[in-house]
């Protein structure tokens, strides 16, 4: 595959490949592997010997967090996609967590509900399409079966779909525990289903869990309560993504007191890290830095940060203390030994986005490490 030189200047004492201890975490170093959507688990959404070999592959980051995992049938809205409900893909995830802690590695699961993103195509018998209204998020969306079609409409949650959907949370973190897994990562970014409660674009509840900052926050809070309360603080992080604008989202006027009130909440429930989105890189307004630093400050546990970083900006990002961790997506996809890349300054393999999705090996673990 074609390669490409990282054009940057990286500072001679470096950060990035400390090791790095806090808390739980015992990192060999500071490289984050961003959870990235590869839709390579079978079609009954168990994840295979592949996936334990993608993995494994990619274990030499400091952290891996994986692709989103759904808690729920109700939450696998994508084809292919793997779930974390069931005795069988905690047996299935196994391979995946020795694979990786073989090689010194830690890894964190994802646990991402869908929601309104979703067709009805994707989802197991039984299973439905929920969200905070009944507004399809705009869009299309790919299904095995039917090809591109535009989003199912959601049926509205009521209370008793949100105490339920906070307890499917808490049992898949426990089963994820029991998967091998060091610990959980809830996606409240990219217009899942915790961001469609966060946004007033999307949420236009006139209850309890919409109308105002601490309403729309209601249920990240509650999920991410049940949640400490199931496997413990130091194993429970979130990503966040303020100002992101995927899946029907968008900034809105009170985004960064809404943000900072709910930082303040996740930093009194304990919560191990915020692991920070800014899609500015791809095309998203940038999250202000003035903001981001607020958010920090208003956390008091690990900060993540996320979105575009190449090895001298996230040396400058850790020298300049705006961080503790810095995550990469797309550069691990396509090369799986991306820190010994980065330690020589070795030329990158470049990723290949007619497979970013697709079934099977190519574009997933054919990817040339160094050594080959």
């Amino acid at each position: 595959m074609a390669q490409t030189r990282e054009q940057t200047v990286v500072h001679t004492a470096s950060m990035l490949f400390e090791k790095f201890s806090a808390r739980s975490l015992h990192l060999a170093n500071r490289l984050v592997m961003a959870p990235m959507t590869r839709s390579r688990a079978t079609p009954e959404h168990t994840p295979d010997d592949l996936m334990a070999t993608y993995y494994g592959q990619r274990a030499t980051a400091g952290l891996i967090i994986t692709e989103g995992t759904s808690p729920s049938p109700n939450g696998l809205g994508y084809p292919r996609i793997p779930g974390l409900y069931d005795t069988t893909q905690v047996e299935a995830w196994k391979a995946t967590t020795a694979a990786v802690h073989a090689r010194g590695g830690t890894i964190f699961v994802q646990l991402m509900h869908c929601g309104r993103v979703a067709h009805v195509a994707n989802l197991p018998s039984g299973a439905e399409v929920l969200g905070p209204g009944t507004t399809a998020c705009p869009g299309e969306m790919y299904t095995d079966s039917l090809g591109l079609r535009p989003h199912s409409a959601p049926r509205a949650m009521t209370a008793a779909d949100l105490a339920h959907v906070v307890t499917e949370y808490a049992t898949s973190a426990k089963l994820a525990i029991d998967a091998g897994f060091d610990g959980v990562e809830l996606h409240g970014a990219n217009g899942y289903l915790i961001e469609q409660f966060l946004n007033p674009l999307v949420n236009q509840r006139t209850d309890n869990h919409g109308g105002s900052i601490d309403s729309r926050n209601r249920l990240a809070l509650a999920i991410a309560r049940a949640t400490v309360d199931a496997v413990g603080r130091d194993r429970v992080g979130i990503r966040l993504s303020p100002y992101g604008v995927f899946n029907g989202t968008g900034a809105f006027p009170d985004v960064e007191a809404q943000y900072l009130a709910l930082a303040a909440a996740l930093s009194s429930l304990g919560l191990l890290y915020i692991h920070l989105v800014d899609h500015s890189a791809m095309g998203a307004p940038p999250v202000p830095a003035d903001f981001k630093l607020a958010l920090r400050a208003a956390f008091n546990g690990l900060f993540i940060l996320s979105g575009g970083f190449n090895h001298g900006s996230a040396e400058q990002a850790l020298s300049e203390k705006r961080g503790d961790l810095v995550a990469f997506g797309r550069p691990f996809l396509a090369n799986p030994d991306l820190v010994a890349r980065m330690r020589q300054d070795a030329p990158f393999n470049t990723p290949d986005m007619a497979t970013f999705y697709v079934p099977g090996a190519k574009g997933y673990t054919d990817y040339p490490a160094l050594a080959d």
